[in-house]
């Protein structure tokens, strides 16, 4: 099985800055994509930064401001998240596609529990 496991969410002002962490670990073969999606109340899930690669993806609301880097030699993920705004508060999950040992090259999805990002004056 994969588990990911998250850390540093938690409650800022506005403008200022917080670092998302996620570390992913049981039977790997290969990571091939790993990111960050948030879900804020009343409203879907939605992707907002993603690394594979080397490549990375941003939501245009957080281009400039977040910054998500990888290491492929301990699976893990980061997001470090610059001048933030109230419409940043969100439950932000951690998600990994992962090709397991034994598995054929198939990949599979997997999510982390979440962290609670709250900005707030």
């Amino acid at each position: 099985q994969v588990r990911l496991v998250e850390s540093g969410g938690g409650l800022v002002q506005p403008g200022g800055s917080l670092r998302l962490s996620c570390a992913a670990s049981g039977t790997i073969f290969r990571i091939n994509a790993m990111g960050w999606y948030r879900q804020a109340p009343g409203k879907d899930r939605e992707l907002v930064a993603r690394i594979s690669g080397g490549n990375t993806d941003y939501t245009d609301s957080v281009k400039g401001r977040f910054t998500i880097s990888g290491s492929n030699a301990k699976n893990t993920v980061t997001l470090q998240m610059n001048n933030l705004t109230p419409e940043d508060t969100a439950v932000y999950y951690c998600n990994a596609i992962v090709v397991r040992i034994g598995s054929g090259f198939i990949s599979n999805t997997y999510w982390g529990q979440g962290t609670q990002v709250t900005v707030s004056s």
